[in-house]
């Protein structure tokens, strides 16, 4: 009898196997020159895009850019989101990208997305498909970008965002938990506390503006074109792509990750406030209220994020009505007298941190602006948040102060006096903490996985996504172990009001003060009127005056809260 055997299934035989399958599919008749290629994206379109490369696990499109179509960043050359492709940069689905430039797309019908798998397949080395879902679209004029994703080939649009949803956002941001510490700030300050939460809220909405003028380039026809997609972009272009991206980047996660600290040292805060005598203390209470943080592990996407800052909207207002209410309520006391023009510069500074940490929206806004249906909407959504929430703090502020004056305590709920009503409006406010930490989280979570673990050689670490598009289960360990590691931050450093000064007099001033005027002042040379420089470096000025104020003051009163062991 013949001895028949079937031959080893090697990796090169696989391989060609592999190939063999993609040659067969590539259509015949490929457009040759860029121009072509650019026409040919604005047609590509697959049945079923978006299916494999939705949020990032199979194309990398990135969580919350559910590969569809992507504004691209043409970067020096008008083909570089074709020719190098980038994996955060997913464009229209229906094929994949050659990593030598050459690319195929499904033909209407075609399982779109199914071909180029990113990182998976391809290494950028030219010896293998490098694509990731499709082909990065070509530069979208910013005026004319009323573009809905489904009919980019995501799957209903479901990523993308309206202005409203973007509003929430940033309204959560601004508007959010340090409301409860504006009070407080108007002790040290006074009248110029109220002043400082007007002017900083314009001064924050105008440079927030700059900074995502910055992320676009007037093209030969005088056509705003999105040419970068982060502040590490930016300053990537400002200050050189060797350390210029990691100085912001590194500046974003402190911001972040102190933020979601803050969070949690509010919730332990306002738990012992409710219960003063119980047989818990603050910082057990950040641990039960950090329990229920472990979840945002698992949050994927920004509409995900949206829905949740939309819940903590909900308790806002609840909060305020309730707050607003008793403040006028309490109006025949109200202490008018203790209101001065004087300002107590001890305390003073680290109330001006306080304040400008509370409008320190600027790292979420390239990715709002990114990720939203109409952006041309995006400068009337950042008038009305920020003049709502200039309204809002400078009301409460001053209401607050007013009610309570010299007794203010650093979170102003602490000071109902009735047990039962201070403890429901102090859960309330812990749950309000806990829908505001997902979207710092979800932020800094972003930048971590799409700097360091995006696969080898594109990063140092491997892939988050496992192929079948979910979470390796290590990386769902270190997200949660980024939420363990924020509760064990504001068990150690629990002085509220001080850290959030500290903090604001820091990366806030840079975030939201310098880097905004100063990048607008280098990648708009000759394009600004003598007046914009002027205000540009005006507000440089008041950046670094108050960040060096501040952080010397808030830090001062922190090594001495630690020295003397102040109640937290």
């Amino acid at each position: 009898m013949a001895d028949i055997r079937t031959p080893p299934i090697t990796a090169m035989g696989a391989a060609k196997g592999i190939l063999s399958e993609i040659k067969s599919r590539i259509p015949k008749n490929l457009p040759k020159g860029p121009s072509e290629k650019l026409q040919f994206a604005k047609h590509a379109r697959g049945r079923d895009g978006g299916t494999l490369s939705s949020g990032g696990p199979m194309g990398d499109a990135g969580p919350g850019h559910d590969a569809g179509a992507h504004i691209g960043a043409p970067g020096d050359v008008e083909m570089q989101a074709v020719n190098n492709y980038d994996p955060y940069a997913s464009g229209v689905q229906g094929g994949y990208v050659n990593a030598d430039g050459t690319y195929v797309a499904a033909t209407e019908g075609g399982d779109g997305g199914q071909m180029g798998m990113g990182s998976q397949m391809g290494d950028g080395s030219g010896t293998m498909p490098g694509g990731g879902g499709g082909m990065a679209a070509p530069p979208i004029k910013r005026e004319e970008s009323t573009w809905s994703a489904s009919t980019a080939g995501v799957e209903g649009g479901h990523d993308m965002i309206t202005e409203w949803q973007a509003g929430w956002n940033v309204t959560n941001a601004i508007q959010g938990m340090f409301i409860v510490s504006l009070p407080y700030a108007v002790l040290h300050g006074g009248y110029w506390a109220i002043v400082a939460m007007i002017g900083i809220a314009y001064i924050c909405c105008y440079t927030g503006k700059i900074l995502v003028d910055c992320l676009y380039e007037v093209d030969q026809n005088g056509h705003l074109q999105r040419v970068r997609n982060s502040y590490k972009a930016v300053a990537r272009a400002v200050f050189g792509k060797q350390f210029g991206g990691e100085i912001v980047q590194t500046a974003q996660l402190i911001e972040l990750l102190m933020t979601c600290i803050l969070y949690v040292v509010l919730c332990g805060d306002l738990m012992i406030g409710s219960f003063p005598n119980g047989p818990i203390d603050a910082r057990s209470w950040m641990v039960i209220c950090g329990m229920f943080l472990l979840p945002c592990g698992y949050l994927r996407n920004l509409h995900h994020v949206s829905t949740l800052s939309f819940w903590c909207m909900v308790t806002h207002i609840i909060i305020n009505v309730i707050i607003f209410g008793y403040c006028l309520a309490c109006a025949p006391n109200w202490a008018w007298s203790k209101v001065r023009f004087r300002i107590d510069f001890v305390q003073f500074p680290i109330a001006l941190g306080v304040i400008v940490f509370s409008y320190t929206s600027h790292i979420f806004l390239p990715t709002l602006e990114h990720n939203m249906i109409d952006r041309s909407k995006f400068t009337n959504m950042l008038n009305w948040s920020h003049i709502a929430a200039a309204a809002f703090k400078s009301l409460f502020g001053y209401l607050g102060y007013l009610t309570w004056a010299d007794d203010t305590e650093e979170v102003i709920t602490n000071n109902l006096e009735n047990p039962s009503f201070k403890g429901i409006v102090n859960v309330i406010l812990v749950a309000k903490a806990l829908l505001s930490y997902p979207l710092p989280y979800y932020a800094a979570v972003e930048i971590i996985e799409r700097n360091y673990f995006r696969g080898k050689p594109t990063t140092v670490g491997p892939s988050v996504w496992d192929l079948d598009g979910e979470l390796k289960v290590w990386a769902l360990a270190l997200r949660t172990m980024i939420v363990v590691g924020t509760i064990l931050m504001a068990i150690f450093i629990p002085h509220f009001a001080i850290l959030m000064g500290l903090i604001g007099s820091c990366t806030g001033t840079m975030l939201s003060f310098i880097w905004p005027c100063y990048f607008h002042l280098k990648l708009k040379a000759g394009q600004l009127e003598w007046h914009d420089v002027a205000y540009d470096y005006f507000v440089i000025f008041l950046g670094f005056l108050f960040g060096i104020i501040g952080i010397s003051t808030s830090f001062y009163a922190l090594v001495e809260a630690f020295q003397i062991g102040l109640p937290f």
